[in-house]
């Protein structure tokens, strides 16, 4: 195959790896706590002989996690919850603790506070945090503190990825991280607010468009190529 369709495939294939994180994107710009991602490209180079010629080859196997914080929206639930700042709420689930910016909880049968999944949201120390039974005044202080009427019965965690650790999506709004979670002084919760997903849809349409029309360039070079070596061939063969 020709150097140069070998090329533009590996770029047509980043570009369509692309469509996809930005389609994911703006399906996700109503979540609570969705943080937008993006595809970062990378270079190699190809040895093409013992000269030192090499062809350039690109991939786009990495992605890129936007943390910038989205905006609170004032819900009034009671187990409505929202991080200012940094940091991340820790669930427990099947899989393993994750991490998360989504912050609307509710209160199982037996007192457990929960996602909407029916993952319990765990404490400063890692466990499930249980509301009291018959408890009627639940509040939250700035720094996690919860109450019932007046009295303190827990701390929700907000725990961060280690300095050098990596941040991996696991799929909607839950992230793990290759290191232990450790737990973020000073944090800030609000009662009554949840954040809304950080991605900026205008900005999303528009990137979808010239990804869009990269791709279209690209396959209209490959057509073009692919013409080109069958009229080559055709004339070899009369």
């Amino acid at each position: 195959m020709d150097n140069a369709i070998y090329a533009t495939l590996t770029r047509q294939s980043g570009l369509m790896a692309e469509m996809r994180v930005v389609a994911n994107n703006i399906a996700n710009a109503n979540t609570t706590g969705f943080r937008r991602e993006g595809v970062i490209f990378a270079e190699h180079l190809s040895a093409l002989d013992r000269h030192g010629d090499t062809l350039s080859m690109a991939h786009a196997r990495g992605r890129m996690l936007d943390l910038d914080q989205g905006v609170l929206t004032q819900t009034n639930g009671n187990f409505d919850l929202a991080i200012e700042g940094e940091g991340f709420f820790l669930v427990e689930t099947p899989e393993g603790n994750r991490l998360t910016r989504a912050g609307a909880f509710l209160p199982s049968p037996e007192g457990e506070l929960m996602t909407a999944d029916g993952f319990r949201l765990l404490d400063e120390g890692m466990a499930p945090i249980i509301v009291p039974s018959g408890a009627s005044d639940v509040a939250v202080g700035a720094d996690g503190t919860l109450s019932a009427n007046g009295v303190a019965f827990g701390k929700i965690g907000v725990f961060t990825a280690p300095g050098d650790a990596q941040l991996t999506h696991q799929g909607g709004t839950s992230f793990t991280t290759d290191a232990a979670p450790e737990p973020v002084e000073d944090a800030r919760i609000r009662q009554g607010f949840l954040e809304e997903s950080n991605v900026d849809s205008v900005f999303e349409i528009s990137r979808m468009i010239e990804v869009q029309r990269a791709y279209e360039l690209g396959q209209s070079f490959l057509d073009r190529e692919d013409q080109r070596i069958r009229s080559a061939i055709t004339g070899m063969t009369r």
